[in-house]
């Protein structure tokens, strides 16, 4: 693309308040600079960026009938870095590339995915997919935390479920429903209670009457307790498994290559069995953490 294509954007994307697709423009333009070798301008760009993400970050706050229900976090991990199946990449990838290339979607009457259901065991990496999803597209994680707001605020769960789908319409971000089971569970279970039932019709409705610019992800770790209606409310749905054993020795390598060249990684494996992508990275902490404090050497652990 021509600088005065960047140029343009950059105008239109301006006066058309979009201002995530101001940043990805003027990232585009920072990979544009370096290609031709003019490192300075670019990183210029990069740290014009961030430091406006970082004032961005602290400005923001929520309404108190809100506080303590959402979370905010800053992402920072990349799609490069995840460590999962080809088909969970290439979903998550298709995500990402939707959202960019919304506007060309829309040239044809066709929506970006943007309600996603991740479901799977726990520690298989359904929260570390939103926070890659919200850093490249450079977006804010929200997360909305279910089982807190169920619990507190039972008998008016769908008065705040309405003020959070508000603040959907009104800051662009990447919103994850955590723990969604606490109110997708299915309608016609014997021991459901009324509320419960009121509180995910009034989900359901507010989610198919949703059209922002932001992204809503639902994490469960058992889709079969979910009610039926919700799925055809998400346009996508991902599901999450224990990791095999290329991915685990993938895992291994990308945590202890850096403190150890002489471990044969695939010896490892049985050690590691059942455990999840999050458990076998905090064994994995855990034993360069050991490593240091007893002053010993990689090899010896």
């Amino acid at each position: 693309m021509a600088k005065a294509d960047y140029i343009i954007s950059l105008i239109k994307s301006h006066y058309n308040n979009e201002p995530e697709r101001f940043t990805t423009v003027a990232l585009q333009i920072a990979a544009y600079e370096a290609k031709l070798g003019h490192t300075i301008v670019a990183n210029d760009i990069k740290t014009i960026i961030d430091k406006a993400k970082e004032v961005k970050h602290k400005s923001k706050s929520f309404a108190p009938d809100l506080q303590g229900l959402i979370q905010e976090n800053v992402p920072a991990v990349r799609l490069s870095d995840m460590i999962s199946t080809e088909d969970i990449k290439s979903k998550v990838n298709r995500i990402i590339s939707e959202f960019v290339q919304r506007d060309k979607l829309r040239k044809h009457d066709l929506e970006n995915r943007r309600k996603i259901l991740l479901s799977g065991p726990p520690g298989t990496g359904k929260t570390l997919t939103s926070s890659i999803i919200a850093n490249e597209l450079n977006l804010p994680l929200y997360t909305i935390l279910m089982d807190k707001m169920v619990t507190k605020f039972m008998g008016e769960t769908s008065a705040k479920l309405r003020q959070i789908f508000d603040l959907i319409e009104q800051r662009q971000g990447v919103y994850l429903f955590d723990e969604f089971d606490a109110i997708g569970g299915e309608r016609s279970r014997e021991n459901d209670v009324g509320e419960m039932r009121r509180v995910l019709n009034s989900f359901l409705q507010f989610i198919e009457r949703d059209h922002s610019d932001s992204l809503i992800i639902a994490i469960t770790n058992n889709k079969q307790l979910l009610d039926q209606a919700l799925f055809r409310r998400f346009d996508d749905v991902i599901l999450y498994h224990l990791p095999s054993l290329e991915e685990k020795e993938e895992l291994l390598k990308n945590r202890l290559s850096q403190f150890t060249k002489k471990i044969k990684f695939k010896d490892l494996l049985p050690n590691i069995n059942g455990l999840s992508h999050a458990e076998i990275s905090l064994a994995c902490i855990d034993a360069i953490k050991e490593t240091i404090l007893n002053d010993k050497t990689a090899d010896e652990q």
